[in-house]
């Protein structure tokens, strides 16, 4: 496993792409960076980190046989192998919210940023982006933020927290590739933030409705049960889950 430490850079997602583009990157190359000055997170956010204090870093992982119809098992594998990560440390409460939000007592502790490159149809390789809040005690004008660090009142090793999470992945693949979609679905519904609780969630067009979070199908669509016992499935653009 190749890792390479940065002081800084834009994004280590960017950084690892254009590593890509003159070089033929192994499995699991990660790029690490103390200060990250444009992280980028999902629908277009920006990740914040305070230099030192946390871990930004990307993954490169390859694929041979993996479906472009099964591209969310990707994000399965990486969530799950968050939250194994967390409870090793003994983080409280971990939980994800979808679609790949990791959480700790309802506030939000890591976000987590796939980028899939298809080549003739097929899934190629991803590019896996995580911003995780290790050692950061205070958040400004983050309600909803948290850390390890918050959470169990201590220090964490950073590189530590790496490795960990990183033999976790590693894991998490292997059943990938080996087609354990099921094995994967099951594990990722099982630590699903609110699942089969009331839950107020809001549409594109801003309308608040309620329902049940029943899970999520193959292809990462929220299944949530809605008045009248309809289930309704939705994409990440059509709902929000407010919390």
């Amino acid at each position: 496993m190749r890792i390479i430490k940065l002081d800084a850079t834009e994004s280590t997602n960017s950084f690892l792409r254009d590593l890509g583009y003159t070089n033929s990157l192994e499995d699991y190359t990660v790029v690490v960076t103390k200060q990250q000055t444009q992280g980028r997170g999902q629908m277009g956010t920006v990740w914040r980190a305070k230099p030192g204090e946390n871990l930004t870093f990307s993954v490169f992982k390859a694929y041979s046989h993996l479906k472009i119809e099964n591209q969310f098992y990707i994000s399965m594998a990486v969530s799950l192998a968050l939250v194994a990560a967390l409870k090793d440390f003994n983080v409280r409460k971990i939980s994800v919210k979808w679609p790949n939000d990791i959480l700790s007592e309802n506030k939000k502790i890591c976000g987590i940023l796939i980028e899939n490159v298809i080549k003739q149809n097929v899934l190629d390789s991803s590019i896996i982006g995580v911003g995780l809040n290790v050692n950061q005690k205070s958040f400004t004008n983050l309600p909803k933020a948290t850390s390890m660090a918050v959470q169990e009142q201590q220090f964490f090793e950073l590189d530590d927290v790496l490795l960990t999470f990183l033999k976790h992945l590693k894991l998490f693949f292997k059943q990938l590739e080996e087609g354990e979609f099921s094995t994967l679905h099951t594990r990722y519904e099982a630590v699903l933030f609110r699942k089969n609780k009331p839950s107020t969630f809001k549409d594109a067009e801003g309308c608040v409705f309620s329902g049940f979070i029943r899970g999520v199908s193959s292809t990462g669509h929220l299944q949530v049960l809605l008045e009248d016992e309809i289930l309704k499935t939705f994409s990440l653009k059509e709902i929000s889950l407010l919390y």
